[in-house]
């Protein structure tokens, strides 16, 4: 029997828990729904249902850990998460840290662009995460007119073709991530749009089931009409998302509930900040990981319990920050190492949290509690 994901039904769809579908030759297609779904209609896609959180890890091989040559990550010492964070682009040319881009950079194969390598398909190919989401950061830095302008559509093709390959496996694609941080992006807001509904017509037209389109801000300074202005539009968008450093970002939760989509925290890990003086937080300092743990982590932890009807996902990005080149001389993250496993302390507090049934994690019913509907095809059912 093999099982290939579809889209979410509809609303007729779901007032049963199997329907058949058609009856094609020897082909009989019959959908399977969660009625813990299927019983709310208004969710997003790939949205857990009231009261569950999607947690990731990431954001590169080392901090994830659980394969034979990345064996000291958060999965070495902790069950899997629903979900692991990785990153690619569409920035052909383009140079960081002696690494020169193609294009699709750590979708296939090991990258490295200054901050720890990066390879979906190693994780994608590992047992271990094979009831495993991905999000997946794409940067379009410095292209979003020619991608805009159809220049760079061999490279988008490749990247659907990669998604759709997943199967029911479930991608948040994160087009242009931190559109608002014009100090390090500095996108422009006309070919910014035109590259995100281009991306997603694409994706459209190429019938790629499996992802979902997260517009994620950098989590600070942007205030409800820069939100307005930056937003592709409903119908381009299934999540909203911003980065958690150290604010709650009320003006995107604000937004998101407007425009009634859930949020998901994509980049979070403890930063402290008193204008423009950073703190270290280096948790494998007992005195600074207690710190850390009751002016960062309980914080963050009751804006996603206070806020659980709209933050539905998260992602911590569990690296030290303060040995890769890219951050070296970072004053943000420079003396940063937010590894849960380098601290007694906070490996408990964050074992007891994150065990409660809220927090999804990687399991063999994952997909359908994002309410993935099944299509089983019966011609193999021999």
């Amino acid at each position: 029997m093999t099982l290939v994901k579809t889209e979410r039904m509809n609303s007729l769809q779901l007032t049963l828990g199997f329907f058949i579908l058609s009856v094609l030759g020897s082909q009989q297609l019959i959908y399977a729904q969660n009625s813990e779904i299927a019983n709310n209609t208004n969710l997003a896609k790939f949205e857990p249902a009231d009261g569950k959180c999607l947690f990731f890890i990431g954001q590169d091989l080392g901090a994830v850990g659980g394969l034979a040559t990345y064996n000291n990550g958060y999965c070495d010492y902790f069950d899997p998460p629903a979900g692991f964070t990785t990153y690619t682009n569409l920035s052909p040319g383009d140079q960081s840290f002696g690494y020169t881009n193609n294009g699709n950079d750590g979708l296939k194969r090991v990258s490295n662009w200054g901050a720890g390598d990066v390879c979906a398909q190693c994780l994608v190919d590992d047992p271990d995460f094979k009831y495993s989401a991905i999000s997946i950061g794409l940067s379009i830095v410095n292209h979003e007119k020619a991608i805009a302008k159809g220049k760079h559509d061999e490279l988008i093709k490749e990247l659907a073709l990669w998604i759709k390959g997943l199967g029911q496996r479930p991608v948040f694609l994160r087009i242009g991530y931190e559109f608002d941080g014009w100090e390090w992006n500095h996108y422009t807001k006309k070919h910014y749009l035109a590259a995100w509904k281009h991306i997603h017509n694409m994706f459209n037209e190429m019938t790629v089931s499996n992802v979902a389109f997260v517009w994620q801000s950098k989590g600070v300074g942007s205030n409800q009409k820069i939100l307005e202005d930056w937003y592709p539009g409903d119908d381009l968008v299934d999540w909203c998302g911003y980065s958690y450093f150290g604010n709650p970002d009320e003006e995107m939760l604000t937004f998101a509930r407007k425009h009634k989509k859930p949020v998901f925290i994509a980049e979070a890990t403890p930063v402290f900040q008193i204008d423009n003086l950073y703190f270290n937080t280096q948790l494998t300092d007992t005195k600074i990981a207690e710190r850390a743990w009751k002016q960062w982590f309980i914080p963050f932890f009751d804006t996603i319990n206070q806020n659980s009807d709209v933050i539905k996902a998260f992602s911590y990005i569990n690296v030290n920050w303060s040995i890769q080149p890219m951050w070296i001389n970072n004053p943000t993250f420079q003396k940063v190492d937010s590894r849960i496993q380098a601290s007694d302390l906070i490996s408990k507090k964050w074992t007891e949290e994150i065990k409660k049934p809220r927090y999804l994690k990687s399991n063999p019913e994952l997909w359908n509690q994002l309410g993935i509907s099944y299509l089983i095809d019966e011609r193999n059912n021999d």
